[in-house]
């Protein structure tokens, strides 16, 4: 009982301004091998569209961007603070050169799904 008293207070005592966090963050991603090219799956809730940036260079797909708290106010404190809040990037690397290829892309419960077809017309 005393062990879970002193945490409490702990707890109540290590209030913190709240503030992004300056450590990077790498999401996780699902590369599938599909008959017309590939899929790719990342990671990216909290994640606004219009925070990401989606570049081909050759075989290599690139995704970088930043998860912001939005919901923060000026004289916030946190009690506790797991989810990264920070800018992020993630390569990946494939098989063969993928710049040629139409990117098609959409937001899914949290999940930024890309579809990379071969021969068809690049997007603009």
């Amino acid at each position: 009982m005393a062990k879970l008293t002193n945490r409490y207070f702990q707890f109540l005592g290590s209030s913190k301004n709240a503030h992004p966090s300056a450590k990077p963050w790498y999401p996780a991603a699902d590369v599938y091998q599909t008959p017309d090219g590939w899929v790719v799956k990342v990671e990216l809730a909290g994640v606004s569209v219009e925070d990401i940036e989606i570049d081909v260079q050759g075989n290599v797909l690139y995704l970088a961007g930043c998860r912001k708290d939005r919901s923060i106010a000026v004289g916030f404190s946190y009690q506790q603070m797991e989810i990264t809040y920070s800018s992020f990037e993630k390569t990946l690397s494939f098989p063969a050169p993928i710049d040629g290829v139409s990117l098609d892309h959409m937001f899914d419960n949290g999940l930024l799904i890309i579809h990379l077809r071969k021969g068809a017309v690049k997007k603009p």
